[in-house]
């Protein structure tokens, strides 16, 4: 299984806990011309 999204598609939509612990999705920020994810949490 492929986890690669082509170019010039659209991820697909998901949502994360921010820093505030409030849920936020992709979703709401459709149509921005911008998004900045950073995942700071170290994988075990």
């Amino acid at each position: 299984m492929s986890n690669v999204i082509p170019l010039n598609q659209s991820a697909p939509n998901f949502s994360l806990k921010n820093f505030q612990g409030e849920e936020v999705q992709l979703s709401t920020y459709r149509g921005h011309k911008h998004i900045l994810l950073v995942f700071n949490r170290g994988f075990t």
